[in-house]
């Protein structure tokens, strides 16, 4: 028996609110099965079951904010499985019997959704009973929101119809798929964000960077990286693929990054209580800005071993998810560096603040043309800034300087990338 608990995306996040559940109880499931619908500060996470068995308890109600660390379902072999009792309302605990001998275990994986009136049904396919019951009761009392079944509160979102302009022929009022028939998209749409609150997540985001920079002593270096051999390479490469299946620089950088972090390691691990741990892979973060703003920054694992075709398509893949849904939480929290690369914003040089428990960002700037000393003459050659945030508890900048001029030794030969 396990019991699921309120996931965390970072040492920043205390509470989640229960958006949607996906399973009834007696319902079977089986490993990578998404059961619910988690909202944080940062995004809407579809939870991941990570084990066969029958759901025997659904602790929390819909609409209900708790605490990082409070169970929501216990999951085992269905002996246990009988009346759920009362869920759990905002505010309160799970109603847990014998919580001394319960069996704790922790989300192993989550979905992240930058939703989007196009992204916010979480698309929990019913049979027509099941619709037809998920029509007939309402979801969020006591949670301060619009009385709804999760069906209509699926459809509305996914048409942009503001619910409290609606008046609900369900159970006590509740407004259910009927009620919408004929409703017109109201002008209060889904927050910027994307689904969350952004004011919200600003926050987080703040005081993520605060811890940062005051716990981590933070040292910068910088360096311009010739291009013109990695530009000849790329151009010659793609010249012979097919147009989805060509490669950008982006791929190369990554690629030279995740190889100089697994050179020196010392750049690439975890700092906490018991100081710095080098990571046993490179899973390299990538930081993406999502619509309507704030940021995520998904990690790609073993990226020093993916070929470069490879790696393109997981980043494609990475920044779609990011934006369109379909992140783990595993690769929002596995990094062991990040990089952040705000060139196509026209940004020359980007110094970036080190995401705790990560102990290097590494910036990428703007790839353009500049004027090169080459031999004994001067030629105009595509150049990039790269720049270099790391943790002085662990590393000086000589060790820093040796990492840089790896990845540019990389970049100076992409046919070996």
């Amino acid at each position: 028996m396990s019991e699921f608990t309120m996931p965390s995306l970072g040492a920043d996040m205390d509470v989640g609110k229960l958006v949607q559940w996906k399973v009834n109880v007696g319902d079977q499931v089986t490993r990578g099965q998404v059961i619910a619908a988690v909202e944080t500060s940062k995004a809407v996470l579809d939870v991941e079951v990570f084990e066969d068995g029958v759901v025997e308890a659904l602790y929390v109600g819909e609409g209900t904010e708790v605490d990082v660390g409070t169970p929501l379902a216990r999951i085992g072999d269905g002996s246990g499985t009988g009346s759920p009792g009362p869920l759990t309302e905002a505010g309160s605990g799970p109603e847990v019997s014998s919580p001394e001998t319960a069996t704790w275990a922790t989300v192993a994986e989550v979905t992240a959704h930058d939703i989007g009136p196009e992204k916010a049904s979480m698309e929990h396919q019913l049979s027509p009973s099941e619709a037809g019951a998920e029509e007939s009761v309402p979801d969020s009392q006591g949670s301060g929101r619009v009385p709804a079944s999760p069906a209509a509160r699926r459809k509305a979102r996914e048409a942009g119809v503001d619910l409290s302009d609606i008046r609900g022929s369900g159970p006590d009022g509740a407004i259910v798929l009927r009620d919408l028939q004929g409703a017109t998209p109201g002008r209060r749409q889904a927050p910027a964000g994307g689904g969350f609150d952004r004011e919200q997540m600003r926050t987080t985001i703040a005081a993520a960077m605060t811890r940062s920079k005051r716990e981590i002593p933070h040292y910068y270096l910088a360096t311009m990286v010739d291009l013109h051999a990695a530009e000849a390479w790329l151009a010659d490469y793609n010249q012979h693929q097919p147009p989805e299946k060509r490669l950008l620089l982006a791929a190369l950088f990554m690629k030279a990054t995740a190889m100089a972090l697994a050179r020196y390691p010392e750049l690439n691990g975890h700092y906490g209580e018991a100081g710095f741990v080098a990571a046993a892979r490179v899973s390299l973060g990538m930081a993406v800005h999502l619509r309507g703003g704030g940021l995520v920054a998904p990690a790609i694992p073993d990226t020093d071993k993916l070929s470069l075709p490879e790696l393109m398509q997981r980043l494609q893949d990475l920044v779609g998810r990011a934006r369109g849904g379909g992140l783990r939480l595993s690769e929002i929290t596995g990094g062991t560096a990040t990089v952040t690369a705000l060139g196509d914003r026209g940004v020359d040089t980007v110094y970036g603040v080190i995401y705790p428990p990560q102990v290097a960002m590494i910036g990428i700037g703007r790839a353009r043309r500049r004027p090169l000393a080459v031999g004994d003459g001067v030629a105009v050659r595509l150049a990039v800034d790269l720049t270099l945030a790391a943790d002085h508890r662990v590393c000086d900048g000589h060790l820093g300087a040796l990492f840089l001029n790896e990845i540019e030794q990389r970049l100076q030969q992409p046919e070996a990338l």
